[in-house]
């Protein structure tokens, strides 16, 4: 198993670079790289259906050559791996969209301007990861291919997520005011009121006919049988 966890950044190619490039055991560079020692088995016997490219692990700050050496002369020897330099992390930026979707970016950015002109050209730039120029560009009908623009849900696009949409809407509303302005809307408060009415009607009616059945009941004379007959023509 690899130390502690950690393996190089490309396995598969690390290995192929380590079977090509030293004498190290099968069962140390599987144990280095946290492969299975017939997939290195696989490597050197040239039966992999993909060809790896080797990756220099030494370069690559992953694997001192003082620690294969060590394995080369001992073959019990569990190769350790070196941390390699910090990689760069974006933190600042456009989000990342993967190549498949990016032809998508601009339908969802129609969609958006069409269906919440108060979302900011920045918020909207950071929820689809594109630029202030393409979003003008449609907004202004002078984007280079608008003919085949179609406004779409960037959700259902998958260019963002239904939790991340929601925020930036509700967080542009709250901005633009229109929270308060829908909250003192009173354009169907007539239909709700003659609404709320009409069920009220409905169900005093339903009880009042209830009680009438009820009474109804407790009035209805007693069932004529054999014994009451007798008993009326003896009186």
């Amino acid at each position: 198993m690899a130390q502690n966890g950690l393996v190089p950044l490309m396995p598969h190619a690390t290995a192929a670079w380590l079977v090509d490039n030293t004498a190290l055991s099968f069962q140390q560079i599987a144990e280095f790289c946290g492969l299975h020692i017939l997939e290195v088995q696989a490597m050197a016997d040239d039966m992999t259906g993909t060809k790896y490219t080797g990756r220099d692990p030494v370069r690559a700050g992953e694997l001192s050559m003082d620690e294969i050496e060590k394995g080369q002369a001992d073959p019990d020897y569990s190769l350790k791996i070196s941390k390699g330099p910090e990689q760069v992390r974006r933190t600042k930026g456009p989000r990342y969209t993967p190549v498949s979707k990016r032809q998508d970016k601009p339908d969802g950015i129609a969609w958006l301007l069409r269906n919440h002109p108060e979302i900011s050209d920045g918020a909207i730039c950071k929820l689809i990861g594109t630029t202030r120029n393409t979003i003008q560009a449609i907004r202004e009908r002078s984007h280079w291919n608008i003919s085949e623009i179609q406004p779409k849900d960037p959700v259902t696009l998958g260019l963002c997520s239904q939790r991340e949409l929601d925020s930036i809407v509700a967080r542009a509303a709250k901005k633009a005011g229109l929270e308060d302005k829908a909250a003192d809307d009173t354009r169907f408060a007539g239909d709700k009121e003659a609404l709320l009415e009409q069920l009220r009607n409905e169900r005093d009616e339903a009880k009042r006919a209830a009680e009438e059945a009820l009474h109804g009941e407790e009035e209805a004379p007693a069932e004529l049988t054999a014994e009451t007959l007798f008993k009326k023509s003896g009186e």
